[in-house]
């Protein structure tokens, strides 16, 4: 099985330049001395359409020949993918179609359709979507544009490792949210070859932990579907490349609360002034909790993305704990 290289990677940054955001890396004094450590919070929720996402759709669809691509493209998305995938569509004027899940954010509902895409809506589980754009795409003949288990959208994840390392220089620790392992898989691998001696931690939610489990029995695990507030990250299990790369390169997995997200978005709205959804704030709440139980050290964390419905949020905000 053939991994993405780093040079790869510096390709793919090379040219999705004129595309995406360099997004910016953000530090708190008063975090850093809350945890012991000097937090680098990479900004991907002032990425373009909101999340890391469209590093990978953008590259993937640029590397599709030109008959595959206009044919047109389909996808299977929570939302995040979903929004990349229009988003990249509209720019080589190609039509889209994202099949999302019923209980999709409205937010990401209409973002998506917002870029040109026709939405198609099929049950809640990533298996469920999968399953309607593969019918879509036979049916039509588009390309389906896969969201984590592709070595070309993972290439393009990577990118952001490049942008954190420019910026901070070395680092200690990595974190990342972690759903289907595409952010994690691009990251660790140009991670790994800029500071060999780094560590890299995937991070879910205690109700989404198939990583978890698959690091503690040595083997891909398929758990039921989540029930967590992270919705990016409610996959049943990783991909195939993805578990290949992160057992290689990841050098652990830990859990965090949706009690924990919900705080931590709270205080990246206080400290930070940034809105994060739910998974991006998922390594962050890892880093705030100090899960790693280390001191003074240079800790990079990935916010993934945005894109939170303002209703949701006022509610998670607002009757968490009684908090006004």
């Amino acid at each position: 099985m053939r991994f993405p290289t780093l040079e790869q990677i510096r390709q793919a940054h090379a040219q999705l330049q004129e595309v995406i955001h360099w997004t910016p890396t953000l530090t708190s004094s008063q975090l850093n001395r809350r945890t012991g450590n000097r937090l680098f919070f990479k900004a991907e929720n002032f990425q373009r359409t909101g999340s890391f996402k469209v590093r990978g759709a953008f590259y993937k669809i640029s590397q599709l020949p030109d008959a595959a691509r206009n044919r047109g493209v389909i996808t299977y998305s929570s939302g995040n993918h979903g929004q990349a995938t229009a988003f990249a569509a509209d720019w080589w004027g190609v039509p889209a179609v994202v099949v999302m899940p019923e209980n999709a954010s409205r937010v990401k509902i209409a973002a998506t359709q917002g870029y040109g895409a026709q939405v198609v809506f099929a049950g809640h589980t990533s298996e469920e979507r999968y399953q309607r754009a593969l019918e879509l795409a036979q049916e039509h003949g588009y390309t389906v544009i896969p969201p984590y288990d592709d070595p070309d959208i993972i290439t393009g994840q990577g990118t952001i490792a490049l942008e954190l390392f420019e910026d901070v220089g070395d680092l200690h620790y990595l974190l990342v949210p972690v759903g289907g392992g595409g952010l994690i898989s691009g990251i660790a691998i140009a991670a790994r070859a800029l500071n060999p001696d780094i560590r890299i931690i995937g991070v879910e939610t205690e109700a989404a932990n198939d990583l978890y489990l698959s690091f503690q029995r040595g083997q891909r695990v398929r758990i039921p579907y989540p029930n967590t507030i992270a919705d990016g990250i409610r996959n049943l299990e990783v991909g195939e490349l993805n578990w290949a790369i992160i057992r290689q390169y990841v050098d652990e997995v830990v859990t965090v609360s949706d009690a924990e997200v919900i705080e931590t978005m709270r205080t990246l709205l206080h400290y930070l002034k940034v809105l994060v959804e739910p998974t991006g704030a998922v390594a962050a709440a890892a880093a705030l909790s100090n899960r790693l139980e280390v001191r003074d050290k240079w800790i990079g964390v990935i916010l993934s993305g945005g894109n939170v419905d303002l209703e949701r949020l006022g509610r998670w905000l607002l009757d968490d704990a009684g908090r006004p």
